[in-house]
């Protein structure tokens, strides 16, 4: 049931964002005169197709991994003399570039659409408050101590750990000073330290935790809710409501705790003192060994812990007018944009390791969490990925939108079109390129799993 509610997740994240991609395309396109054959959503054989009443098709095809646009061209097929002036390649370059631009601008515009609505609506996140500080990090050189609250970093406001994650992100591997603006005790300040070339590990970049800090969040008593089926928990006897109140006779304080004996015990049994309808018992357990992306064995139970609430005054309710919401919904896309750019920029220096690429696979497991996490969750997913899709078909690739943006700009330059053979090794070079980056992302994807 898990595999069929993520493949309908990707089906459903991927088919948005590639019919706003590829209806950009098809609205400019029509609306430079070009005769558009075929509109498809997916790849394969169409599963569903109808026509318009321009002899347009409109497909489902099975493969949801992409989409297409397929427009009169003289250069794939014959066209008919009376049909020329509708062809794609008989159109001046001006307009050429408008149509290929017009995919990722509909991704870009996406993405500020649903900005504004989450601003609108109003979003609720958790207040980014010190927990824990590392010793010997750069947390605890700035001088970040427990219970602060993290108000901006360099100048630029944060409201969560995600936004502070994404700032830490774009500084990575850098020497220059970075600045956090916090409040403690009802007073503001600034901090201050230099990074010192401050890197990111290679296979799973925390930059919170790695910066040295663990954010504050209310104590979690070990109070069992979900017992997975046919896993260790359930065979030791373990059940839903169970609290967990020692291991092998020593005291546990919460969940983190707990979760702890078992990661650190795989294959090994360890005896869980139970609190159960006021009773205590004694259970014996023994945790699953599970190999991580790293390499590293840890111990797993099959159990998960009974959710708390946050306190009221941790959490920040933040919402705009409709004609406030604009220029936030504007900066959020430029954020986004900005930081698909600096993790391209730094895996290609070298400061961010390309082990960190994701595929289909990855795209689909998180597309499921955030449809299960409800409406917020799954908007700003979509919003990201939309930015992320408008950024990559931008880049100066050949196959891409922005290989196709550099060829007709070159040709407006020159007044004549790159020779066919120019164009060809170009061609050759971008498939070969974006080829080994699927493969690469899809060995990631079967690496995480």
């Amino acid at each position: 049931m898990q595999i069929v509610q993520t493949i309908l997740a990707l089906a459903l994240t991927l088919g948005i964002l590639v019919t706003l991609h590829e209806y950009g395309h098809f609205w400019v396109a029509r609306r430079c005169g070009v005769k558009v054959l075929r509109f498809s959503v997916g790849f394969g054989k169409p599963l569903y197709s109808w026509y318009d009443r321009h002899g347009t098709e409109f497909a489902v095809a099975a493969i949801p991994l992409g989409g297409y646009v397929k427009m009169l061209d003289e250069r794939e097929a014959p066209v008919a003399p009376e049909e020329r002036h509708l062809a794609f390649n008989t159109k001046s370059p001006g307009q050429r570039i408008a149509i290929a631009a017009a995919g990722p601008v509909a991704n870009f515009a996406f993405a500020i659409l649903a900005y504004w609505v989450l601003s609108v609506v109003g979003v609720t996140s958790v207040a980014p408050i010190v927990g824990q500080v590392q010793p010997g990090s750069v947390a605890e050189r700035i001088g970040l101590v427990e219970g602060m609250e993290i108000e901006a970093v360099d100048g630029r406001r944060v409201s969560s750990w995600q936004d502070i994650s994404m700032r830490l992100l774009e500084r990575a591997g850098e020497q220059g000073d970075i600045s956090f603006r916090v409040a403690d005790g009802g007073a503001s300040g600034t901090l201050q330290t230099a990074l010192g070339g401050w890197r990111l590990s290679e296979d799973t970049p925390d930059p919170v935790g790695e910066f040295g800090i663990r954010p504050w969040r209310p104590e979690i008593p070990a109070v069992l809710e979900q017992i997975a089926a046919g896993e260790r928990a359930e065979a030791a006897g373990l059940r839903t409501g169970d609290q967990v109140t020692a291991v092998d006779g020593e005291p546990v304080a919460d969940w983190f705790e707990l979760v702890d004996h078992i990661r650190d015990a795989p294959e090994q049994t360890l005896t869980l003192t139970v609190l159960r309808d006021g009773e205590s018992l004694e259970l014996a357990v023994r945790p699953a060994a599970r190999t991580n992306e790293d390499g590293s064995v840890t111990g797993f139970v099959g159990a998960g812990v009974r959710p708390v609430d946050w306190p009221e005054e941790v959490l920040r309710e933040v919402s705009y007018g409709p004609l406030a919401a604009i220029p936030n919904a504007i900066g959020e896309t430029w954020n986004d944009t900005r930081l698909t750019l600096v993790a391209i920029g730094k895996m290609v220096t070298g400061l961010l390791s390309p082990s960190n690429l994701s595929g289909p696979i990855t795209i689909a497991r998180v597309a499921e969490a955030s449809v299960s996490s409800g409406f917020e969750d799954f908007v700003r997913f979509l919003a990201y990925l939309s930015v992320s899709l408008g950024v990559l078909n931008l880049l100066p690739v050949p196959v891409l939108d922005g290989g196709h943006i550099v060829y007709y700009t070159i040709e407006a330059i020159r007044r004549k079109p790159l020779s066919e053979q120019a164009q060809a090794i170009g061609l050759r070079i971008g498939m070969a390129l974006i080829l080994t980056l699927m493969v690469f992302a899809l060995y990631n994807d079967l690496m995480r799993l």
